[in-house]
């Protein structure tokens, strides 16, 4: 039968069925699901002549049961799929996508939000609107089940407890984004803690975080949880074995068919490097970067009116402070000092265009993941704070540069710091005008 295209009509699997039996009886449920996706007049054309018979693949069926997803419905988080078998059979897929709600259809925007909280009462408010959810361990048990302005009552004794809360909370539409105790422990011990986050949240949800690891390693990790809590290595002396840890066990992980959340890149260098780990997510960090950058500049340039040292003394303290020096620095020299802050805030472009908002790293990184391999990999923009970090991404997201890369941003950052920017002073202005107006119209 050859299709004629007629203007203004849709099409979807459905067309095809034509009152015949298509889909055998036991699939049909399943089926159904997905019959009603609209797809386009050349693929109707193509399935009316070839398609003998449609079916669902075992994931398609794992998933609508995993998920225990309402009658003719597919979950949020998957997109909706066809695959040609032999003698002509279409099988219906499902395939894990955080840019699709449910049935198939695509967000509301191209850009996904997501929230960094382990809190189930503030995950809940936002539970409709995100795609992602990220925790670390020091958003779960600092911020979370050792706060008890948080944990009210110590409702959530243990990280499992909140996960899976968590978990029952988000429903299938959101990827949840957890990192392990101990990224320097043995891989077999590693690989049991994920599995148990894969058993709490299934495969579908659950990406593994990996930091980055820089000079910090399983011999000297004890260096930042006593004392003075300094690394006694810099930033930049560490060994090689170091410093790509944290990308082979990356490796070894989306080995093992886990996604993984390349987590800690404050650089635009690190995303190259961090793209050869092949992660789900990378990340870029705004927040206490652009801030530690301002203060930087603001020191120099005091310096630079004053010729007063006292200023680089100030700036030496604060690069060990942050971590640009080693524990050991404390005398380091003051031109060397001055040498490393000028690097910095040449680098970050702080008096450039390209970086004066913070988010040159942003811009990089996006512009690295449109020349890589990597289809299904997305840039998180993370651990935002103030007046400025938002907006200004938000500005970003218009930039004519970047308008094919929407698609591949992750906004992330607390609940409460993205519901702040739904509002604005006039919110105030008006309803006082509408309340009132209502209340003055009872009186009458």
């Amino acid at each position: 039968m050859e299709a004629v295209r007629t203007e203004g009509i849709n099409y979807n699997l459905g067309s095809l069925i034509q009152g015949q039996s298509l889909v055998a009886a036991a699939e049909e449920p399943y089926a159904k699901r997905a019959l009603h996706k609209e797809i386009r007049f050349s693929e109707y054309a193509f399935f009316l002549r070839t398609v003998k018979s449609i079916g669902v693949s075992a994931r398609f069926k794992q998933v609508i049961d995993y998920f225990k997803t309402p009658e003719e419905e597919t979950p949020a988080g998957f997109r909706i799929e066809y695959n040609m078998k032999p003698n002509m059979h279409l099988e219906i897929d499902l395939v894990r996508d955080i840019s699709y709600d449910k049935n198939g259809k695509k967000r509301a925007t191209r850009f996904i939000f997501s929230a960094d909280s382990a809190n189930p009462y503030e995950i809940e408010p936002i539970k409709n609107l995100i795609g992602n959810l990220t925790c670390n361990p020091g958003i779960i048990y600092d911020l979370f089940i050792n706060n008890p302005k948080a944990n009210v009552g110590r409702k959530y004794k243990n990280r499992n407890e909140v996960m899976r809360e968590i978990g029952r909370i988000l429903g299938p539409g959101c990827d949840i984004s957890v990192e392990v105790n101990d990224p320097f422990a043995d891989f077999n011990q590693i690989l049991e803690e994920v599995q148990e986050f894969k058993e709490m949240l299934s495969e579908y949800r659950v990406v593994i975080k990996v930091p980055h690891t820089g000079p910090v390693n399983a011999s000297n990790v004890h260096q930042l949880l006593q004392g003075s809590k300094r690394l006694s290595t810099r930033y930049n002396e560490a060994s090689t074995a170091d410093y790509l840890h944290g990308h082979n066990l990356a490796l070894k992980l989306h080995e093992h068919g886990y996604r993984v959340n390349y987590t800690l890149m404050f650089e635009p260098w690190q995303t190259g490097m961090a793209l050869q780990a092949k992660p789900y997510f990378i990340n870029s960090f705004v927040r206490q970067r652009v801030g530690i950058t301002t203060y930087i500049n603001g020191l120099l340039h005091a310096y630079e009116k004053t010729c007063d040292e006292r200023f680089l003394s100030d700036l030496r303290s604060f690069l060990i402070e942050w971590d640009f020096l080693s524990g050991e620095d404390g005398n380091a020299s003051l031109r060397l000092v001055e040498r490393i802050a000028r690097e910095a805030i040449t680098y970050r472009k702080i008096n450039e265009k390209e970086g004066f908002d913070g988010m040159d790293g942003v811009r990089h990184s996006l512009r690295m993941l449109r020349n890589s391999n990597l289809k299904d990999t997305r840039l998180i923009v993370c651990s935002m704070e103030g007046s400025k970090n938002y907006p200004d991404l938000d500005k970003l997201m218009t930039e004519p540069e970047f308008a094919d890369m929407t698609d591949k941003i992750v906004i992330t950052t607390e609940p409460n710091y993205l519901a702040r920017f739904t509002s604005a002073p006039q919110v105030i202005t008006y309803h006082r005008r509408f309340m009132n107006a209502v209340k003055n119209a009872g009186e009458q």
